[in-house]
């Protein structure tokens, strides 16, 4: 019979999806009357008190074990050794290729990531993935029982409280682009330069680019710094860096349209952060992107800087066009209802647990 699940996460951070995510599961886990803790590799300060050192955990009879897989993990090797039943909830693992060239150590702990995804499989009783695409790298690394059940996300916190003075410091006297995410290579903010550059030269006026987001890698933030110069941009593009909860809500409110050239999104929650404040999105559909828009943006088969531009300039110039993507993009976002994710979690869980 089992009694309890508990939850292992590598890193467990505030304000952070997956950090989020798992005290939603948390929340599931009990609400289906079993114990459930937070054990982990290490936890930020604000939220240490939450979670327990991941070798403090002991050997429970009707105990399992929930890996919250996103990055490789000593966890993961320890985890291999253990007797309990085990479950993987996969976000996705950045692809090595995009971030080594940059940062070699990251390179190393997602190729590690990779390695350990694969070695869990044959000891996985069942792997839930946040999307469809994450569902297909489980089934290509060996996962027998498989499920999908978006990520546990709570839309009302989109509402935060905007800073009007942001709001208004933010307003500008022409378009303003905005993309919110890391500053990492995967995300390529650079390709949304080029688009940018391109856009300036062929359509004019006075447009603006906002990056907002914390860096993952000195190495392409200063790249970009040097590339923003090199096009001549200095007046065009702000990067914002890390901001509080009303900056972004501003942020968004402020923005005319939201675009993304990432590379690799294993969900991407800043496309239903946009459709919940009422911003059109254009974006590149590289993996989970599509899925995740669902119809509710412009979708590209490519990234081409003039392609791109062109997007843009439709949806800043037509207002048709606009307000469907804006109506497209409320209806899209009652598909992550918050309860009803959270009953489907329930009723994927149930029968395994059982």
């Amino acid at each position: 019979m089992t009694r309890a699940v508990h939850q292992l996460v590598p890193s467990f951070a505030p304000r952070n999806a997956i950090g989020n995510h798992v005290l939603q599961v948390q929340d599931v886990l009990r609400g289906m009357g079993l114990d459930s803790d937070i054990y982990v590799g290490d936890a930020w300060r604000e939220v240490a008190h939450l979670t327990k050192p991941y070798r403090d955990l002991e050997e429970l009879h009707g105990t399992w074990l929930l890996y919250q897989a996103s990055t490789g993990s000593p966890i993961a090797e320890w985890l291999l050794g253990r007797p309990e039943p085990k479950l993987v909830n996969y976000h996705n693992i950045t692809p090595a290729s995009l971030f080594a060239p940059w940062e070699p150590h990251v390179g190393v702990e997602l190729q590690a990531g990779r390695r350990q995804l694969v070695e869990l499989a044959p000891a996985t009783e069942l792997a839930i993935a946040v999307s469809g695409y994450n569902e297909s790298e489980l089934v290509a690394a060996g996962y027998r029982k498989t499920a999908v059940v978006p990520i546990l996300l709570d839309t009302a916190t989109f509402d935060r409280a905007d800073d009007p003075s942001a709001v208004d410091r933010l307003r500008a006297d022409g378009p303003v682009w905005l993309f919110v995410g890391r500053m990492a290579p995967n995300k390529a903010q650079h390709d949304l330069l080029k688009a940018l550059s391109v856009h300036r030269r062929t359509y004019g006026g006075n447009v603006r680019l906002r990056l907002v987001g914390g860096s993952s890698s000195h190495a392409y933030s200063s790249a970009i710094e040097r590339y923003v110069s090199a096009l001549q941009l200095d007046d065009a593009v702000e990067l914002c860096g890390e901001v509080s909860d009303a900056e972004l809500a501003a942020h968004y409110r402020a923005a005319d349209v939201f675009v993304s050239t990432s590379d690799h999104e294993g969900f991407c929650i800043p496309l239903l952060e946009a459709m919940h404040h009422g911003l059109p999105i254009v974006a590149y559909g590289s993996s989970a992107v599509p899925e995740t828009l669902g119809g509710a943006g412009l979708c590209l088969p490519t990234k081409e800087p003039t392609t791109v531009a062109a997007a843009v300039q439709r949806v800043l110039t037509d207002a048709t066009v606009r307000d469907a993507l804006v109506a497209a993009g409320k209806q899209r976002l009652a598909d992550f209802d918050l309860a009803a994710n959270k009953r489907r979690l329930a009723d994927v869980l149930t029968p395994v647990l059982s």
